[in-house]
Formats: structure tokens, C-alpha cells, sequence
């Protein structure tokens, strides 16, 4: 029988709703009640994005965690530079994230607008 793994975004997604704003110790709360109730990813944030997220992965990695894996959230590298040069990567790497997830720009607009590439040649 197959597994459904189960990914939370409530340290990211959760964050960005308007009035929402979650200190580093509802962070860490958050995410000790999310592994209790047996979520197997739950996403830490970007930690470049501010302080509070770098910190949050340095804590998270000390919590004593029964069932979930900290996830650190970031992007492709940048247009023009080299994965080794590039901060966004290199913050990901030093998070210590035991997961990573990297997204890429596939909205039209993003190719278009953020890649300077025709929409055309993707299709």
C-alpha cells in the first residue's frame, strides 16, 4: 500500500495572510504540534527572507522531533549567476534544512517578465 506523505506550509503560506504575523517561539510551538500530529514535512520558511527564519532553522534543528522533517523553502538561482555565487542557494544550504524545496519560475508572467524569455518557446 502506498504512502501519502503529508507537507504543511503554514510557517510560509500561513505567514502571508493579512494580520498574520508568528513570533519565533509560535514558530517553533507550531511546528512541535505539526509533527505531533504526525505531519511528515512541515515547511520552515525562506531563510534568507529575514532574521527570524534563519534563527527559526538554527531552533528547529534542535527540537526534538518524532516524525517530521524542517523543510527550508527557495527558489532556482538567479538569472546571470552561478549556483555556487548565488545568496538564495547559499542560504538554503546554510539553513541545514534536513529538506529542501526548490521551485522554479513557471508562470507566464514570471518567464516573461523575471526570466526575459517568449512564453512561445515553452509551450
Amino acid at each position: 500500500m502506498a504512502r501519502i506523505h503529508v507537507y504543511d506550509t503554514t510557517l510560509r503560506d500561513g505567514s502571508q495572510g493579512e494580520g498574520v504575523l508568528f513570533s519565533l517561539e509560535d514558530k517553533l510551538l507550531i511546528t512541535q504540534r505539526l509533527d505531533d500530529l504526525g505531519f511528515d514535512f512541515i515547511e520552515g520558511g525562506y531563510p534568507l527572507s529575514n532574521p527570524k527564519d534563519q534563527e527559526y532553522f538554527k531552533e528547529a534543528a534542535r527540537l526534538q522531533l518524532r516524525h517530521a522533517k524542517v523543510v527550508a523553502f527557495g527558489m532556482t538561482r538567479r538569472k546571470g549567476v552561478a549556483p555556487a555565487e548565488d545568496t538564495c542557494l547559499r542560504a538554503l544550504l546554510e539553513s541545514q534544512a534536513p529538506v529542501i524545496t526548490i521551485v522554479g519560475k513557471s508562470w507566464d508572467m514570471h518567464v516573461r517578465e523575471i526570466l526575459n524569455r517568449s512564453t512561445k518557446t515553452w509551450r
